[in-house]
């Protein structure tokens, strides 16, 4: 009851401050991030912050609206459904899903239970809208759920025999035209036994087919691939991974005469003295590709007119811990949330604005930076990210 009283304040407060604030509707850029307390501060506290992105607007860098989350949950991604009516935040420290209703003012919010989802990372929806996948690293499954009722369905592990196994996956991604997806074995959730493959699943069916190395180094090495995406309308189908250890990037091309993918290393980020890749970002549209490092934190820019033979054009510094992005929808802007997982020298907790198209930071939103807090995710609000060919 306590905890339904603050929330329904949180949400009188931010109608108040959102109406405030009309007279500039039109120049705001409103992004959604889920946030928890760094690890000095001694108030544990968790979070939805909605916060103007747009360095052109009065109110850019303030927090318009502060939903709270269970203190102990570790709220971890946001993810939209197809048609962005949904926002789904997982979650590392319970097995469930919180998930917002977003065509409702104030937002609604639900819970689902997923008893065999222990770590819950990645999520994928059919395009149909009515089924998703949800990567679990704690259990090494992978949950199907009614993406209507947000009940689960069923749940992929590891066959009792055969040589294809799903280890910690994190990373998801789904190709509908070829029936496959693609997961990323990743780590241990206590930070050991890292993975260095790829498992392949038929999506129609949860079997798994294979699983391959995406490291030229010893098994003994590890290199925790950690994101696995596929390039929008690409043919043959084609996907980039991020190795997170390693610090490379592989690519996986569909072979459509052997029904399987080809694999090869296309970047390395040792040579640019950057580490851990995390976020993909294809804009085919450009031919270029986004990716985000952690360590000391960079925007990287790659022309991909090769796939095969990524250029970088541009690394613009950010701060420690660059993860994911939001892009405005008319491609100015760049919105990069600067926190991996609490980690050292990768929890800086601000936001870094890149102009893209002067292919720089411009500015440095440290609202939840200066009160204690870490961003875990950002995503635009759904109205900034309808037609943005960016938005994955």
């Amino acid at each position: 009851m306590k905890q339904h009283s603050v929330y329904s304040l949180s949400l009188v407060l931010g109608i108040t401050l959102l109406s405030s604030f009309a007279p500039y509707a039109q120049g705001e850029i409103l992004a959604m991030l889920n946030y928890e307390s760094k690890p000095d501060n001694p108030m544990r506290k968790e979070g939805l912050a909605i916060i103007d992105v747009d360095p052109q607007s009065a109110n850019f860098g303030k927090m318009l609206m502060d939903i709270p989350l269970p203190h102990d949950l570790v709220a971890h991604h946001i993810f939209y459904n197809q048609d962005l009516s949904k926002a789904y935040i997982t979650a590392l420290g319970k097995s469930t899903l919180h998930i917002l209703d977003m065509n409702q003012f104030p937002y609604r919010m639900k819970t689902v239970e997923t008893p065999t989802c222990q770590v819950q990372e990645d999520m994928v929806f059919t395009k149909d809208n009515k089924t998703w996948y949800l990567s679990c690293m704690g259990s090494s499954t992978i949950v199907v759920g009614d993406a209507i009722t947000d009940k689960p369905l069923k749940t992929i592990e590891t066959p009792s025999s055969g040589k294809p196994y799903l280890r910690y996956p994190h990373g998801l991604d789904l190709n509908e035209k070829i029936d496959r997806i693609l997961a990323t074995n990743t780590i241990r959730p206590d930070g050991k036994e890292p993975g260095e493959v790829i498992t392949v699943i038929e999506a129609s069916t949860g079997k798994i087919l294979s699983n391959h190395k995406v490291s030229h180094k010893p098994s003994s090495v590890g290199a925790a691939p950690v994101e696995a995406i596929f390039v929008p309308n690409s043919n043959p189908p084609l996907a980039y991974i991020n190795n997170w250890l390693d610090g490379t990037t592989w690519s996986a091309i569909w072979n459509a005469g052997k029904k399987e993918f080809d694999f090869q290393q296309v970047i390395d980020f040792a040579s640019l003295k950057q580490e851990v890749p995390l976020e993909i970002y294809p804009n085919p549209e450009q031919n270029q590709l986004f990716i985000t490092t952690a360590n000391p934190g960079y925007f990287n820019i790659f022309d991909v007119k090769d796939p095969q033979k990524p250029k970088l054009t541009k690394a613009i510094p950010t701060a420690g811990g660059a993860h994911h992005v939001g892009f405005s929808p008319d491609g100015h802007y760049a919105f990069v949330q600067n926190s991996f997982i609490n980690l050292p020298e990768m929890r800086d907790g601000s936001i870094t604005v890149i102009d893209l198209k002067e292919g720089k930071a411009i500015e440095q939103i440290n609202i939840l930076k200066n009160q204690g807090f870490n961003p875990n995710c950002i995503v635009l609000l759904p109205q900034w990210m309808k037609g943005n060919p960016l938005s994955h």
